[in-house]
């Protein structure tokens, strides 16, 4: 007996994905917490005695994680290469486990507390920041060491469960805030429990998830491929035929060894033409405009009469999860391209449905249905396709330091989207919505020129191809 599993466990890697997907989770809950919080910061603050909470610091206080998610995403290849991709996603967990205490108590060894001052507002933020590094570390590395566990016949589905996650994880946040106010809903001093107490308990309730993620990273394997390219064969060997089988896993090992002379290449050894693929992906995630157009859903809504801020919520996360199931059980059949380029242009005709509503006198059905579309073509597209190709586009030798640039763009630019949104719908509210319109038809087209599928092909095979274009 060799001491290697003969036949590959899918309960193994099934436990090892869904510790895996925690952390896409925590990236949806940290990034919709504020949704709940931001009204309660705003009175907590706008209280402060020594300055005057602005409505621009505001702004910056309910973004500022924002620039932790760049700064994670920018750090997130060193340390991947350097540390792991294992030992990277628990301290990622580590974030958001302090941030979640530290959002919750900023007051904490330095200032009293409940008194809101203007060092206060500082230390909160750079709880803010932290959560955000750990979102930009997680929304890099779980996708990457998803794609480096997973066989290639089932990568892609995995790898979408994170979007899964994301949107679930996002979902849930909802319903915790809702059910945080509701639990005071009686006290006739509600509005001030809120403003004091409420925002707190929102920001820790994230805590508990932090903590689960964070030990139980500490129970799956490193992935087969940073164990193999820093010489741990036998542990390598070990994860793959746990998951493979090991006559298999003993393949995939002769195949990652090919590629171990990646210590020695850099970025472009590959060509410039898959960083820009890339790189280009992750752009056209972001200003294809879906948090923006999302952004006034909401008044939409209400402008057919359903004014209940809980249901629209509600609503779209139904959506939202449900056609990021349409990915999840169709990535493997239908391809990366086909799902790519159809909601490229789902997204196109719902973004130019809006725009026109805004022009034209249509009935009020059409603006709503046209949100939808455009939300529900997202979610089994650019949602979680482009984090499939991001983990699985790009060569072993380059992979961790290649996507930390990709998904530093993606946050670079949501950034951008986001605070150029407003200006540009005040401006006009029909050039908003058909500049999103065009740049996914211009999205469509990108994807159908230069993006090669990868659907079925080992992490391997993806070197090879690109070494082939050099």
């Amino acid at each position: 007996m060799s001491g290697y599993r003969q036949t590959g466990s899918r309960a193994y890697l099934t436990g090892i994905v869904l510790v895996a997907v925690i952390g896409g989770l925590l990236f949806g809950y940290d990034t919709a917490v504020i949704s709940g919080a931001e009204r309660g910061l705003q009175a907590f603050f706008g209280g402060a005695a020594d300055f005057n909470y602005t409505d621009g610091l505001h702004g910056f206080t309910t973004s500022s994680a924002l620039i932790g998610c760049i700064i994670g995403a920018l750090i997130s290849g060193v340390m991947a290469s350097r540390l792991g991709r294992k030992m990277s996603l628990f301290a990622a967990g580590i974030m958001f486990f302090l941030s979640a205490l530290g959002s919750y108590n900023p007051e904490f060894l330095f200032f009293h507390k409940g008194v809101a001052t203007k060092g206060l507002l500082v230390a909160f933020n750079l709880y803010r920041i932290l959560g955000g590094i750990g979102v930009g570390l997680a929304s890099a590395l779980c996708p990457m060491y998803i794609a480096e566990v997973a066989p290639a016949n089932k990568r892609g589905t995995l790898v979408s469960w994170n979007q899964f996650a994301i949107i679930f994880g996002q979902l849930v946040v909802y319903f915790v805030n809702f059910l945080i106010i509701r639990s005071h809903a009686n006290d006739p001093a509600v509005v001030e429990w809120t403003n004091s107490i409420g925002w707190r308990v929102m920001f820790v309730s994230e805590a508990v998830p932090a903590a689960l993620f964070t030990l139980l990273i500490l129970l799956v394997p490193e992935t087969p491929r940073f164990l193999a390219l820093n010489g741990q064969d036998g542990k390598a060997l070990t994860v793959l035929s746990n998951i493979n089988g090991e006559a298999r896993a003993r393949e995939i090992l002769a195949e990652i060894k090919e590629t171990a002379v990646e210590k020695t290449e850099k970025l472009f050894t590959y060509g410039w033409m898959v960083i820009f693929i890339g790189c280009t992906l992750s752009v056209f995630q972001q200003i294809i405009g879906i948090n923006a157009v999302l952004y006034f859903a909401p008044r939409i809504f209400e402008s057919m009469g359903m004014g209940n801020p809980m249901f629209q919520t509600v609503l779209m996360g139904i959506i939202n999860i449900t056609f990021t199931l349409v990915a999840v059980f169709t990535v493997e059949k239908v391809g990366r391209k086909p799902l790519l380029i159809t909601g490229s242009l789902g997204m196109a005709a719902g973004a130019i449905g809006v725009a026109l509503s805004n022009v034209v006198s249509l009935p009020a059905l059409v603006p709503v249905v046209s949100i939808m579309v455009y939300s529900a073509c997202f979610m089994f597209s650019w949602g979680p396709i482009c984090w499939v190709y991001i983990s699985e586009l790009f060569p072993n030798t380059i992979r961790s330091q290649a996507t930390a640039i990709a998904v530093a763009f993606q946050w670079i630019f949501n950034f951008l989207v986001s605070s150029t949104f407003v200006p540009l719908y005040n401006y006009s509210h029909f050039l908003a919505y058909a500049l999103y319109g065009g740049i996914c038809i211009i999205a469509a087209v990108f994807v159908w020129r230069l993006v090669p599928e990868t659907k079925g092909k080992t992490l391997e095979q993806m070197t090879a191809l690109w070494r082939g274009r050099r």
